[in-house]
Order: C-alpha cells, then structure tokens, then sequence
C-alpha cells in the first residue's frame, strides 16, 4: 500500500458538489492498493501515519504527531497512486488492486485510524471526487508499506 500524506487545515472532500467528509486541522491521506497487499500493510500504515511526528510544537519543531494534536485524518482511496508512467503517454494502471481487494483494505484502514482514537472522514469508493485542502508548509509525506 502506498500513502501520500499532507498536512492540512479545513480539509473537505465532495462527490456532486455535496460535501461528503471534511475536518478540521489534521491530516489528508490518499490512499493506493496493489496486488498482494494485505491487512499487516493497512496496519502498518496506520501505525506510522497516526504517530509520525510532522506536527510543530511550541518550538517550531516538527514534534508532534495526529494523535498529539487531536487532529483529524481526510482518507481518500486513489488507484492512481500506482499508476506506471514509464512508457507511452497514457499511464498504466495494472498494479493497481481489483475493486473488491482495495475497497475492503480502504475500509480496514479506516476502521483502524478511528479505533486509535483518530477522528476519520472519508470519501467515497470509486467515485469521482473533489478534495479541497490547504497544506501549509507545504508538508507532503509518501510511504510504501513495503519499505518497512
């Protein structure tokens, strides 16, 4: 699994122009599943994003993680994140799980940010979405579960 993770304030996500998940100060985490992944690479993820340490403290410092701060997680599933750009123009998308595989693992990380406590907000599965988030910094993360 892949996750892109940013740093946000008042972020919303929209399907047909009707907000359908938005928080406050926290963090936007777009998702990706592949093939082979499994329930130990949502957990992982869960793991590192809800304890990262990318928060400033009272120093400046990136001290604090989303647990710290009380902030809340905007999860949005996006297959693009394996999207293979190497040849052609048109971007190939088949390492990129089967709906049925990414939308269960989608779910079970959810499931598992909210039960650390973490207030979750999510988007819709395979809709088309509008996320709309200020990222100050700008502090972008992206981690693999399989580089741990």
């Amino acid at each position: 699994m892949k996750a892109v993770v940013q740093l946000a304030h008042r972020a919303s996500v929209s399907v047909n122009r009707e907000i359908i998940g938005e928080i406050k100060e926290g963090l936007v985490v777009f998702l990706g599943v592949t093939h082979g992944d499994t329930k130990a690479d949502a957990e992982y993820l869960v793991r590192k994003i809800v304890h990262m340490r990318i928060f400033e403290d009272e120093n400046g410092k990136m001290n604090k993680s989303l647990k710290d701060v009380s902030g809340g997680l905007l999860s949005i599933s996006q297959f693009t994140l394996y999207g293979d750009t190497r040849k052609g123009r048109r971007p190939n998308f088949m390492q990129a799980a089967k709906p049925d595989q990414a939308n269960e693992l989608y779910h079970y990380f959810n499931e598992l940010a909210g039960a650390e406590g973490v207030l979750v907000a999510t988007g819709q599965f395979g809709a088309m979405m509008d996320v709309s988030f200020t990222n100050p910094g700008p502090v972008t993360m992206i981690i693999d579960s399989k580089d741990r």
